[in-house]
Parts: C-alpha cells; structure tokens; sequence
C-alpha cells in the first residue's frame, strides 16, 4: 500500500465514530423498522420520527453513502441488506447494541481512554465519579436499554455454544450472572429432563419469570437473587457465566470463580464463555472490545494462559476451549 492510500484508509478508521454515532442515531429513531414495508422519502420519515425534515435527509443520505441504506429519486430511501439488520424484528438485529454504544454517557468513558492507558485506572469512573454498574442502578433508563443489548446476542450466543458443547451430561445447569435467563432457557430447552438454577443480582431476575415461563422452562428453573462476590448457590454441577469475567479485573474474577468453588459438585464443570484473544497482529474484534473492558466496565479480555491462571488460582484446573465464535469461546474447566 502507497503513503497516500495508508493516509485515506487511516483516515477511514480515524472518523470511524461518525459512522457509529450516524447508525445509533438511526437505530434510536427506529428508521429500519420505518423502512421494513418499503421505500418512503425522508419527508415521510421525518413524520413518523418526529424529526426535523432536513437534518434528517442529511442523516439519511449519509448512511446511504456507506451502505447502510440505498437512496433514490426525489430523496425516497429504502433498506440495503446491510441496513436490514437494524430492524427489530429480525434474528440478529444489531439495533439494540447501536443504541446502547451511541449514548452519550458511554461515549464519554471512551473519550476518556487516555486516562486509562496513561493510569491503568478505569475511564468510566474517572468521567463519571462511579463504576458503570452502580451508574447503571442509579439511571434505571440506562439499565435498560443495556440489558435489551445483552439480550439481543442471547439467541445467536445460545444457538453457537450448543452446538459447540454437549450440555445433556449435566442434572443442573447455574448460569452465574445470567441475567433475565434467556441463555439458560435455551440449554433447558434443548435438554427435557435437566434442572437449572438462574442467579443474578435481585433487581436483574425480577424480569426472569416471564422469559422461563415464555419457553417453559419455568417449572424447572429455580430463580435465586445474591452477589456473586459473597456467594452463590450450591447443587449445580455446572457453572455457566457468559461475558462475566471480562467485566472484571484479576482480584475480582478470581473472587467470583472461588465462590463458585465452594459451591460446584466435586465432578462438576465450570464453563466460562468469554473471548479468547488471538496471536499478535489477529483478531482485531476482541481486542478491540478488550479496550472497551478497559474503559466502560474496567475488566479485560484474556488469553487461554491467562484463564488457565485464573482458574489455578481459584482452585480450578482449565481442562479445554471450544470455539464457538469470533467473540465466544467455552473455557472449561474442572474443580481441583
């Protein structure tokens, strides 16, 4: 590649965030979902969105420059492909992530990625005086619009790690930190005859009924609300947490798996799904949401050394990783 061409696709990358903040914009506005039944101009759309005429056509005809919708004559806009996956309504809609990632208190955690990098102390509470989970219980409105994020990668999260890993060998499955339980809905539902335990902080489970009972799977699941930092249920020998440790740092990772320790079946599994990140120079994905661990929750995404060590010294020996995606894989591990 020539000096001018590195300078123009560096470039690209440097004003990457206005793509971002555009698709955000769009998602929040509900556009895709506007544009499902067909082509309407911008006028049109700025009706339904109770927008202004033109600084909406503006935005619209910025993403159609990107791809993310196709514009016609007399400013008539329709969905590409590629903007399909912002609606809500489809399987693997990416509309409840870019609304989350575009609010303006998660951008101002990034912008404070410097102090990070200079300090190794977390940006989000250094722009903000507090840790996003504890900003999170004091602006409920944020809570959740973030937990529908999470909640959009269940299904395709949930379909890639069964087939990656045979749960049918266990009688009780515990998803630790899992949420509203859609994931451990989907492992019960693939297996009739096991039991499963969903624990989370209380005010998080107060939803999970309705989700279990929505895949009936209700009558087998036990919903407990606690801190994992203390304690967490025994009588499962299986532990599931997905996307938990890369929200915290060593000590507290550490913390939580030697909770699970003392309450796992001597024969039980403990099952992390997390990235794993990639040699030098690959898997750009993961590292890059290693920097968002960095910034937002101040926690990290590990290397398979990394979680062998958390493992060890939790009381844990890691036994095998199964890849079940670019930005999921199945640690297993075994009490020791």
């Amino acid at each position: 590649m020539d000096e001018k061409a590195a300078a123009s696709q560096l470039m690209q990358m440097v004003n990457g965030y206005q793509v971002s903040q555009a698709i955000c914009v769009a998602a929040t506005l509900g556009i895709a979902d506007h544009l499902a039944s067909g082509v309407r101009s911008s006028d049109d759309l700025a009706e339904a969105t109770s927008a202004h005429p033109q600084s909406l056509y503006r935005l619209l005809r910025a993403l159609a420059s990107v791809g993310v919708l196709h514009e016609g004559d007399a400013r008539r806009f329709s969905l590409t492909s590629l903007g399909a996956g912002l609606r809500s309504d489809v399987e693997h809609s990416v509309a409840p992530w870019a609304r989350m990632v575009g609010r303006s208190y998660y951008r101002d955690a990034w912008s404070e990625l410097l102090h990070s990098v200079r300090t190794g102390e977390n940006a989000f509470a250094h722009a903000h005086g507090t840790g996003v989970w504890q900003y999170r219980i004091d602006h409920p409105e944020e809570s959740l619009i973030f937990d529908r994020a999470m909640s959009s990668f269940v299904p395709a999260v949930a379909a890639a790690v069964l087939a990656a890993y045979d749960f049918s060998r266990f009688e009780v499955v515990m998803d630790v930190g899992g949420g509203q339980g859609a994931l451990l809905a989907a492992i019960l539902l693939r297996n009739p005859l096991q039991r499963g335990i969903l624990f989370d902080q209380p005010q998080v489970v107060e939803g999970a009924r309705a989700v279990l009972q929505t895949a009936s799977v209700a009558e087998r699941c036990q919903v407990v609300g606690g801190d994992f930092f203390l304690a967490v249920p025994e009588g499962a020998d299986a532990h599931v947490m997905k996307w938990i440790l890369h929200d915290w740092d060593d000590e507290r990772s550490i913390a939580v798996l030697k909770c699970c320790r003392r309450a796992i079946r001597p024969d039980g599994k403990l099952l992390v799904l997390d990235a794993v990140l990639a040699p030098p120079n690959e898997g750009a994905r993961a590292k890059l949401a290693d920097l968002n661990m960095l910034a937002v929750p101040g926690g990290q995404e590990r290397t398979r050394d990394e979680f062998a060590s958390l493992y060890v010294a939790s009381g844990f020996r890691l036994t095998n990783v199964f890849d079940a995606g670019p930005r999921i894989s199945l640690i297993e591990g075994e009490p020791v």
